[in-house]
């Protein structure tokens, strides 16, 4: 019956997949390495690691997983790839490289923060301390990383007040006559004027360091010796700098005698998985200092722990699957790690793998602890980083609570009828120039509950004249749906609203799609051409709103115009959906703002071509360019045009064109 069971499993998966799929997946060698997944679009579904490649990947086609998220996400493969490594350490290394470039539909994902900041002590006679975030420097000295910036400027204000070394840029260091006024408030030294020599000054410097490494006993014995010497040589005023130094630095190991342990750097990692979503917390402790912590959300925790693959030990038992703390913590410490320091000890909420330990100790090249269950200060540095975890979770999940009934009072004041509220996806546009100089139109776009900032897109308007922002509109609108209305209409099996992303990609992608509703910042006359556009297309009228400003432009007051001939509607100053309206369009308006004010930048410097023409001046040349909308529209003007503008003669106009071309 055994036999007959798993034959019939393997005839139901041949009806799904390809033979060569199959027989792939019959050739694989019983060696490490690690394995994707892809749809038939080409989309990548899951990255997975093993120790036995044939065992883990047959696993999946062999068994038989009915209805379940895992049997879902198998029978959209269409391809395989795998690639071999030496050990299970490299397995995993390049298991979750690959995770974080290809982003699986199926993989617990860390977004790429940006990256830590540092508290760096740059190279001179006399170094100087300053914030520092980006790629390192060897002639340099970095301290961190720290978890956030604010932690970095304490950092720095606690070394001013204890060592005084200075934070003055050095053009500044160097061209200054006088002491600054930190000087004056005792927290620097006045290096920039001769009065601390540079045996001092590197002494206290490196006094510095040894306590942001955390040797505070090393550093206030040594203070206390520099002490005594001064004052057995009658040096008072010497020994009670020193005196003074010391007493600071007691004053601090007081106020933070929480904080202070034996441990010198020190990652502590806390999961709390609640509703379908997860955070891990990470705190941190360097030179025995806790610098405070930062959180982080996965993605697709949910698909993720449903689809994780049952261990495999050669002649063993599937073993059952992690709990999905243990999941999302591993995964943390697999991705975070690939780029960022590891410290010598990892206190974690959950007992991870010992081969994921030995993975990060390989890659660090040094040897990393695992700590579970710690004990004393660890112990509190633990429930600390846990009930930290616990709010932040609790605040995501109250937040998204209230973006959801934000994007459901839209729907429903609209009377709007997605196909699936997680999906709906709104576009705005805008339109943003100075006096018609440097037109740009915006697109920002809201899916998912959320403004989804890699879909933003800036559109370079060309060909209208300056200023008109109807005919601004026009262009973007067409631009945006054009080709995807072509697609539409030439397909018979169109697209619908909620089956994609972007509406100008191509067909046949995932991104070409409609959004749900398109707005349009302006009232009846940017709406009349949004109408214009669509109806030219050939696309519903019913997507496009206009958001127009109230009595006295105030916030809160905006109506919303609608394109299919429905009542304009005011929805009140306190309704959810005109804060989400308010909020998109705001968006759109700063999005556009700020590539106008980039393109007009570029504009004005190119412009700098038309003041190195005898007789064009700063106001000619501000004339020119509003006129044409910049550079290139001057060097595209013939001589008449050029004549016509103020204070232009035909003679100059003629000079102005030849420089140009």
């Amino acid at each position: 019956m055994i036999a007959l069971a798993a034959q019939a499993t393997i005839a139901a998966m041949s009806d799904v997949h390809s033979d060569q799929l199959l027989s792939e997946v019959a050739a694989l060698p019983q060696l490490p390495g690690v394995y994707r997944y892809f749809d038939a679009a080409g989309a990548v579904l899951y990255v997975g690691k093993a120790r036995n490649l044939k065992k883990r990947v047959a696993n999946y086609f062999q068994k038989s997983h009915g209805g379940t998220r895992i049997g879902h996400m198998i029978s959209k493969i269409a391809r395989m790839e795998t690639t071999v490594v030496r050990s299970e350490a490299e397995a995993l290394l390049l298991e979750n490289n690959l995770i974080k470039s290809l982003k699986p539909r199926y993989n617990i994902l860390f977004r790429d923060d940006k990256s830590y900041p540092y508290l760096k002590i740059a190279s001179h006679t006399f170094p100087r301390l300053a914030y520092y975030r980006g790629a390192t420097d060897r002639k340099h000295r970095y301290f961190g990383p720290y978890p956030s910036a604010w932690a970095v400027k304490e950092s720095i204000q606690l070394l001013q007040k204890v060592f005084k070394l200075r934070t003055c840029e050095d053009t500044v260091y160097a061209n200054r006559t006088r002491p600054c006024l930190l000087y004056q408030i005792k927290r620097c030294t006045g290096p920039c004027v001769g009065y601390i020599t540079p045996e001092a000054y590197a002494q206290d410097v490196a006094n510095a360091e040894s306590f942001l490494m955390g040797d505070t006993q090393a550093v206030l014995g040594q203070l206390e010796g520099r002490m005594t010497a001064h004052a057995e040589k009658l040096e008072f005023e010497q020994a009670a700098e020193l005196r003074n130094q010391m007493s600071a630095i007691s004053r601090v190991l007081h106020q933070q005698s929480i904080e202070i342990a034996s441990d010198k750097d020190v990652d502590i990692l806390a999961v709390k998985v609640q509703g379908g979503k997860a955070c891990v917390n990470l705190a941190m402790v360097r030179g025995g200092r806790h610098l405070g912590d930062r959180a982080y959300f996965p993605v697709h925790v949910e698909d993720a722990s449903l689809v994780h693959p049952d261990e495999l030990d050669e002649g063993s038992a599937p073993a059952a699957a992690d709990p999905v703390e243990v999941q999302v913590l591993e995964a943390f410490i697999a991705q975070h790690y690939i780029d960022v320091p590891v410290p010598a000890t990892l206190v974690l909420s959950e007992l991870v793998s010992r081969s994921l330990i030995e993975a990060v100790s390989q890659q660090a090249g040094t040897r990393v602890t695992a700590v579970f269950q710690p004990r004393e200060q660890r112990r509190h540095w633990l429930e600390m980083a846990q009930t930290n975890a616990g709010l932040q979770l609790a605040r995501l999940l109250a937040e998204e609570g209230s973006q959801q009934a934000r994007t459901r009072a839209l729907v429903d004041a609209l009377e709007l009828a997605p196909d699936d509220l997680d999906s709906m996806r709104i576009e705005c546009f805008d339109i943003s120039h100075t006096a018609g100089e440097a037109t740009q139109a915006s697109c920002v776009v809201f899916e998912k509950h959320a403004m989804q900032n890699r879909e933003y897109r800036r559109y370079n308007i060309e060909g209208i004249t300056p200023g008109d922002d109807y005919a601004a509109m026009r262009q973007v609108l067409t631009r945006r749906y054009g080709r995807l209305a072509e697609t539409m209409a030439a397909e018979t099996d169109a697209p619908t609203p909620g089956d994609g992303g972007g509406a100008d990609a191509p067909a046949g992608t995932k991104a070409a799609r409609m959004p749900d509703l398109v707005l349009v910042d302006g009232g009846k006359g940017q709406v009349s051409m949004a109408r214009e556009v669509f109806s030219e297309l050939g696309l519903p009228l019913s997507l496009i709103v206009g958001v127009e400003k109230g009595e006295g432009r105030k916030v809160g007051l905006e109506e919303l115009v609608f394109a299919d001939g429905r009542e304009k509607v005011y929805l009140g100053r306190d309704s959810a959906a005109l804060m989400l309206v308010a909020q998109i369009r705001d968006e759109a308006h700063r999005f556009a703002i700020t590539g106008m004010r980039a393109k007009r930048a570029k504009v004005r410097v190119g412009g700098s071509q038309l003041e190195d023409i005898p007789g064009i001046g700063p106001k000619r040349r501000a004339r020119l360019l509003q006129r044409f909308g910049g550079i290139r529209g001057v060097a595209a003007a013939s001589v008449e045009d050029i004549a016509s503008v103020e204070g232009i003669a035909l003679d100059l106009a003629e000079d102005i064109y030849k420089a140009l071309h």
